[in-house]
């Protein structure tokens, strides 16, 4: 940091177990991608194409190797991995990670139907040669899947050898773990985080109500994903209590209720 400032919460450092960012690249260019580098390397653990973006991405080499060099994973979007399972490429999305030399991978069924097993099973494959991340829920929001499954799906598939299980909000956050009004689904998640260790969990997050949610739940080395490229350095004061939505969580509650009380008594 800068400069020395007290009460300010302990964050996790590269690389992390816990308290991961990633960003979602929809389609940056080189020059965007330099100049993202530059501001926010780090606070920026992994980096997700985006849906099928990586197919049309120009430079999409060049891309991948400015983040390796900067220290920042890249991966494929889960649904880019759901086209070639579909067309029955699964063979084929191997050895095009294998190409650009990513070490990280996801695997989703948010589009399609996969059967439970046959996730895992794809996941134990791949956790032998790389680092996978597995997205649990419906990009549908027509589908709705109970907590007990929610549960099962996550312990099974960190048990088949995934690092993080990701919950999902989709890039509008509005689906899976939010409602349609992007709000938290409250129950949902704690009844997700009483059986599932949320250090294991990656939530997608997009939205500054979101984020801002989760921290107040789980401080300031909660997992989030789905984050905008302009969103990084504002999310780390998020983190950091830098913000007015997040300013009184990390102080001491002296601290905070005689600042709180000046507040209203200035109102009056």
């Amino acid at each position: 940091m800068n400069f020395e400032l007290p009460f300010i919460p302990e964050r996790t450092v590269k690389p992390r177990k816990a308290g991961v960012t990633m960003m979602m690249d929809k389609g940056l260019s080189l020059r965007e991608t330099e100049n993202f580098i530059e501001a926010n390397a780090h606070l920026t653990d992994i980096v997700k194409f985006g849906f099928g973006t990586s197919f049309v991405t120009q430079n999409l080499e060049e891309k991948i190797k400015l983040y390796q060099e900067a220290g920042i994973r890249p991966y494929f979007g889960g649904t880019l991995f759901e086209v070639f399972y579909a067309r029955g490429e699964f063979e084929n999305y191997l050895r095009v990670c294998d190409k650009y030399n990513l070490d990280l991978a996801e695997i989703s069924d948010g589009s399609i139907i996969i059967d439970h097993n046959e996730k895992c099973e794809l996941i134990r494959r791949m956790a032998k040669d790389r680092t996978v991340l597995s997205e649990v829920g419906s990009k549908d929001s027509g589908i709705l899947i109970s907590p007990a499954k929610w549960i099962k799906m996550m312990s099974t598939e960190l048990e088949a050898g995934s690092w993080k299980v990701i919950a999902e909000g989709r890039e509008s956050g509005n689906v899976g773990v939010f409602r349609p009004n992007g709000t938290a689904h409250t129950m949902l998640i704690n009844r997700i985080i009483a059986k599932v260790n949320p250090d294991d969990i990656l939530w997608e997050a997009p939205q500054k109500n979101q984020q801002v949610w989760f921290i107040k739940l789980f401080g300031a080395n909660v997992n989030l994903g789905n984050i905008a490229p302009y969103e990084m350095i504002p999310l780390e004061c998020l983190r950091l209590g830098l913000r007015g939505d997040t300013f009184f969580e990390f102080l001491p509650d002296d601290y905070a209720e005689r600042l709180k009380q000046v507040n209203s008594e200035e109102e009056e």
